[in-house]
């Protein structure tokens, strides 16, 4: 049987890539430790399968070298420098369908002589935080009343992020990578990123993180868009990044969402501090960890007293049981995750046969006729 010649230090540099060790993949591929002492070489079916396994492209494996991989957008995380070498294939394969669908969307609003969106690139990071914050909640039409009102984390994301995408903004919110469930992605590597577009800007939030991190992470990467700038980020309204405009971004974000006067007269100084960030919490539709901080920022206490109460905090979420998504409705689903702008823009150009339909059903995830022509009539088109 033809064997293939390919570096041993390829194969291991693809598994480590991916995320597993050989005792993970060894079941499916017994000789991988021959493979990567160079004591047996695989099949090119094996290497296939070998490829497809470890989330690498083929071409990769017949290099001599591994190659240096990088976001190709600004890299502004702060934990991910020290506890990632290197992006992993989820968080670049991410990216890239992000820039995709991105350069899909700017022809498709070019060709249809769309304007350039004003809020793009609008705020400078001299700016007063209070004042731009109150900019973006006038832009997105955003009621801070009615927000409070709505009933869980969840809908308040789906009002955030459906006032957002009503002024152009394509949101995306998954867990997973495109449309591939067993591939969930890691919200400690990243949380988020913007790439920034007059005519598309574009907001990725990791749907894998809680609710109320999801809420923040939206919030974090829309100010990034009102500043104009493209990066993933680790948004986390508890630490001070060590990046100037991740620090602005996440000061826009906290007082777009728990504006510090409001937190000032809400807050009940003679509470239990934990029992009213909880509150507080439920109140504003963030994380608890937020409110923290913002609680921090009021004065009411001090840099001692923040770090006890969010240790405290976040160790009592950590050891909180993982709440199982029963997957819901799948077209609900695929607008979350896609947008819905993009999704009706999309099935439209397809249907105009300004778009082929093998390209409708790649930036869609999707891969059948009847799933498209189900989604084309839940947008409203009508596709006969």
């Amino acid at each position: 049987m033809l064997r293939v010649e390919v570096k041993a230090g390829l194969l291991r540099w693809a598994r480590e890539r991916s995320g597993n060790t050989i005792d993970t993949l060894i079941d499916r591929f017994p000789k991988l430790g021959a493979w990567e002492s160079g004591d047996d070489k695989p099949t090119l079916k094996q290497l296939e399968a070998y490829a497809k396994a470890t989330h690498t492209p083929i071409g990769f494996l017949f290099l001599a070298t591994p190659p240096v991989e990088r976001i190709p957008i600004p890299d502004f995380r702060t934990m991910a420098g020290t506890r990632f070498e290197r992006p992993s294939p989820d968080l670049l394969e991410t990216v890239y369908l992000c820039q995709h669908r991105q350069d899909w969307y700017r022809d498709f609003a070019r060709s249809n002589a769309e304007e350039p969106l004003a809020f793009v690139g609008s705020a400078r990071r001299s700016n007063d935080v209070v004042d731009v914050a109150a900019s973006i909640r006038s832009t997105l039409g955003l009621d801070l009343d009615e927000h409070r009102r709505l009933r869980t984390w969840e809908e308040a994301l789906r009002h955030l992020a459906e006032r957002a995408d009503a002024i152009g903004v394509l949101v995306m919110v998954s867990g997973i990578v495109g449309s591939n469930t067993h591939r969930p992605l890691d919200p400690e590597e990243f949380r988020g990123f913007a790439l920034s577009d007059p005519l598309a800007p574009l907001v990725f939030v990791n749907g894998a993180d809680t609710k109320a991190a999801q809420m923040f992470t939206l919030a974090h990467e829309l100010a990034h868009l009102w500043l104009g700038e493209t990066a993933v980020s680790d948004a986390d309204a508890s630490r001070v990044p060590d990046h100037d405009v991740e620090r602005w971004c996440n000061q826009i974000a906290a007082e777009l969402l728990v504006p510090l006067e409001i937190v000032r007269s809400e807050l009940n100084r003679r509470a239990r501090l934990l029992d009213e960030a909880q509150r507080l919490a439920r109140y504003f539709k963030v994380s608890t960890l937020v409110v923290l901080r913002r609680i921090h920022d009021t004065g009411a206490i001090g840099q001692k007293a923040f770090w006890a109460a969010y240790r405290a905090e976040r160790a009592r979420l950590v050891a909180l049981p993982k709440s199982k998504s029963s997957g819901g409705d799948f077209f609900a689903t695929l607008g979350v995750r896609v947008g819905k702008s993009l999704a009706h823009a999309l099935v439209v150009s397809a249907l105009e046969s300004r778009t082929t339909f093998t390209e409708a059903f790649r930036l869609l995830g999707i891969k059948k006729l009847s799933t498209f022509d189900a989604l084309a009539k839940r947008l409203g088109v009508d596709p006969s």
